[in-house]
């Protein structure tokens, strides 16, 4: 009885655990690895165990760090379940799709770059087919339902609160005699975000893991966030600019949705043409309203009084390329949400080239921009930058809006944690080094918990007492 740690070890992406119990072995995840070209390369290893002799996976949530190496599991010859919540299911169609042709492209440009240098083709990471095998894979659970998905293993799933089917997966290992709860939180959410109900708390388990992608710092509050939404809404004149609003299509951009439609009348979004020009975005919000018994008692109660939480009077689609195009011409009065969220593709970069040079362009940033992308060089006050071999001067104004986030912060994380009866035992994974070692010092000064940051490659004996636990590096030469 054990658990290996091959991925979002000491780092934020990649998720992947790999519990062996009786002669069976489950997955929970099998993330990509995200973040620069040598880290991505890192997804065309091979596997450190045999996909074959997997039995079944746990998948927390649809987010591509989680799910996106699916294709990959079931191209090296996986053939099992693949367990996760319904709303996950129907949102991992959208994003492993789309993964897989962002993977074409990728090798598109990759091989025009090798056949210059004389180099052979790749071939893309996975393919449009590799993704519909996988989706055959999927199955469908509830929130609270337990289920025994083999001899010895039992599964719950709770809701994370991070994004719409986000999963805290509750693991019972039982093996000679000796049963062991595991609790893995996934990606908590953000108390209070839009229309999503909070993570539940869990009070039993024998081993944490925890996520920690915050757990060095806070969020602002709810409320100078919308504040400052208000502010840049109701201050700028519609007649004399277009506002630019880059979202990650899944999660963000039902959050601005809802909001949008809660403060309607407070921000005067009434003076403005509002567009959502994103497919992906587009369908993961059919996905939101396929979905609405999960949303939380303040949006349950505008649907309950027959309002579309998701919806706005001035709202229009543009799913096909010539809508898109056809925004170039609004020179003021629109609000645009497009992908994607860190500006490194996406329609949002055409309407940077038609917009960022204008002074009166103002430029919401919404979310998480990694180190090395365009959005993170916007963010750090970039006065030029380069779209298509062409460099243009940023004279729009951006705006950081630093509340709106999908994860937990610190206290929310130590919170979450401290609901356990009796401290048990917690891994720290999911989080920069920095944050994991800052919430650990956390943990073990004000709750004496005993805390683990596990490298890649880890092993923990699960059959030995739960204190005092001792990581095992089997690779690693002493």
């Amino acid at each position: 009885m054990r658990i290996e740690f091959w991925g979002a070890a000491q780092e934020v992406t990649g998720a992947c655990f790999l519990l062996e119990c009786g002669g069976y072995k489950v997955l929970v995840d099998c993330g990509m690895i995200q973040g620069r070209r040598r880290d991505e390369l890192r997804n065309r290893e091979p596997f450190p165990f045999d996909p074959a002799t997997i039995d079944a996976v746990v998948l927390t949530h649809a987010h591509i760090d989680h799910s996106g190496r699916l294709p990959l599991l079931v191209k090296a010859g996986f053939r099992g379940k693949i367990l996760t919540h319904r709303a996950s299911r129907d949102l991992c169609e959208i994003l492993l799709r789309d993964a897989a042709h962002l993977a074409a492209q990728d090798a598109e440009l990759d091989n025009r770059k090798r056949a210059r240098k004389g180099l052979p083709p790749v071939e893309p990471l996975f393919t449009t087919a590799d993704v519909e095998r996988t989706l055959q894979h999927l199955r469908a659970l509830e929130y609270g339902e337990r289920r025994q998905i083999l001899p010895g293993i039992a599964i719950r799933l709770r809701d994370a609160g991070h994004i719409l089917g986000s999963a805290i997966v509750e693991v019972w290992l039982s093996e000679g005699g000796l049963t062991r709860k595991l609790v893995f939180s996934g990606d908590l959410g953000h108390r209070g975000t839009p229309m999503l109900r909070d993570p539940e708390l869990i009070d039993a388990a024998d081993l944490v893991i925890l996520e920690s992608t915050y757990g060095d710092r806070e969020h602002r509050s709810w409320e100078s966030t919308w504040a400052e939404m208000a502010e840049i809404f109701t201050e700028t004149r519609a007649g004399r600019g277009n506002i630019l609003i880059p979202a990650f299509a899944v999660g963000r951009t039902q959050e601005l949705l809802y909001s949008f439609h809660r403060h309607f009348d407070q921000w005067g979004l009434g003076r403005w043409q509002i567009f959502l020009d994103s497919p992906m975005a587009i369908q993961a919000t059919q996905v939101y309203r396929r979905h609405d018994d999960l949303f939380d008692r303040e949006a349950s109660a505008m649907l309950a009084r027959g309002e579309d939480p998701l919806k706005l009077p001035n709202l229009r689609l543009t799913p096909e390329p010539e809508d898109s195009m056809a925004l170039n011409r609004i020179r003021a009065g629109a609000i645009i949400i497009a992908g994607s969220g860190m500006c490194e593709g996406g329609r949002i970069r055409h309407h940077f080239k038609h917009n960022i040079w204008r002074e009166e362009t103002q430029v919401l940033i919404v979310g998480f921009q990694a180190e090395g992308t365009l959005g993170r060089r916007l963010v750090d006050g970039a006065r030029r930058i380069r779209l298509w071999g062409e460099t243009m001067k940023v004279r729009a104004k951006i705006h950081t809006i630093g509340g709106l986030s999908a994860h937990a912060g610190q206290q929310g994380l130590f919170d979450w944690y401290a609901n356990f009866d009796g401290r048990p035992p917690v891994c720290l994974v999911h989080g920069e080094p920095t944050a994991m070692e800052t919430l650990a010092r956390r943990l073990q000064d004000e709750l004496t918990a005993e805390v683990l940051q596990p490298r890649l490659g880890a092993v923990l004996d699960l059959s030995q007492p739960l204190r005092k636990l001792t990581l095992q590096y089997p690779g690693e030469r002493h």
